[in-house]
């Protein structure tokens, strides 16, 4: 018989997935982790106390004694000594110079490594591995950028 169909079947119900109890549960749990996460305390610090700065602060001068040698975008270093005139120096230079430098000032070598505004990180990681080799044991590093050759 074309179109009847058997009585077996006619029992039976086609199993469906239902999404809307579905979307419900995740909006449920969605709410719940909301209102979780507000009612949660703030992270607790400790008070500290942060030095302030000074409207007239000036920068004090370097001393007579202190050697700077300033980086520069184009790979080239400066050598200066206290206030003098910076000299160009190659990177084979530095270290015979770092060692003479240590020898004249045992008491007091100090080291101010600086660079302009585009210099290469590598060249002044150099700069300090050869002021460490050197054995100087006080060196800064200038975090303001200053034109090459100052």
């Amino acid at each position: 018989m074309a179109g009847s169909s058997s009585r077996g079947d006619e029992g039976k119900k086609k199993a469906r997935i239902e999404i809307i109890p579905l979307i419900d549960v995740i909006f449920f749990l969605l709410a719940t982790f909301v209102l979780f996460t507000l009612s949660l305390d703030k992270i607790a610090s400790l008070p500290v106390t942060l030095p302030k700065a000074s409207q007239n602060a000036s920068i004090t001068p370097p001393d007579e004694s202190m050697l700077s040698i300033q980086v520069s975008e184009s790979g080239t270093f400066y050598w200066k000594v206290g206030t003098g005139a910076p000299e160009l120096v190659s990177a084979t230079e530095i270290p015979p110079r770092l060692d003479d430098y240590r020898n004249t000032h045992p008491a007091n070598a100090r080291v101010l490594v600086r660079g302009d505004r585009l210099a290469k990180f590598g060249p002044a990681m150099m700069v300090l591995d050869e002021v460490r080799r050197a054995g100087i044991a006080q060196v800064s590093v200038e975090t303001v950028t200053s034109p090459s050759g100052k």
